[in-house]
């Protein structure tokens, strides 16, 4: 009797490690962004904002942000980018996706948020990276907010020197870079790279 019931105890234990192992949390994506200053590595939230996510890596995976620059640095507050070539032009984007700022997420320094206009539903491929904590931005506090989806893993220092570049106004665009910074190259990354 006490035989069986140790194989049914084994049996059990087994069984609920295996469960175990099937149910760990899947790992989040991980980008990089190779800049002309630098890498930055960045985690994304794919459980809390699944539709901004799955849109930014179909802008990551079709190559798109290869070439664009950060084209808004206020220090201090955000570096921006996503959207513009060096030249100032922008880019066609497809069509905007909802906003996800309502998903527990904070713009806290080191995320990413979707950059948009007054419009909730409005973002495209801009995003920006939060250089502080800015409270005021997320849902609730500004109205729907601005939805958080990654957090930079690796590379703030890169961040941080993106902030510290000269900028000026360049046409009606204030806060751009006197000299590009490029995102030369997104690409996905193994998490355990």
């Amino acid at each position: 009797m006490l035989r069986k019931w140790l194989v049914a105890l084994s049996f059990i234990l087994l069984t609920a490690a295996g469960a175990a192992v099937g149910t760990a949390a899947k790992e989040r994506p991980v980008v990089v962004f190779q800049t002309n200053l630098g890498d930055i590595r960045m985690e994304l939230y794919p459980d809390e904002a699944p539709i901004t996510v799955d849109n930014f890596l179909k802008y990551v995976d079709s190559g798109f942000y290869d070439g664009t620059i950060f084209h808004r640095v206020i220090p201090g507050f955000v570096v921006q980018g996503g959207g513009f070539t060096a030249d100032m032009k922008q880019k066609p984007t497809r069509d905007p996706i909802k906003n996800e700022a309502d998903n527990g997420l904070k713009n806290k320094r080191g995320t990413l948020s979707m950059a948009r206009t007054q419009a909730v539903d409005s973002a495209t491929s801009q995003f920006f990276i939060n250089l502080a904590d800015n409270a005021f931005l997320d849902h609730g506090n500004r109205g729907f907010g601005y939805a958080v989806f990654a957090k930079v893993i690796d590379g703030m220092d890169v961040v941080d020197r993106i902030a510290s570049v000269p900028t000026g106004k360049v046409g009606p665009f204030s806060d751009v870079p006197r000299e590009p910074v490029t995102i030369e190259r997104a690409y996905r990354v193994d998490s355990s790279q």
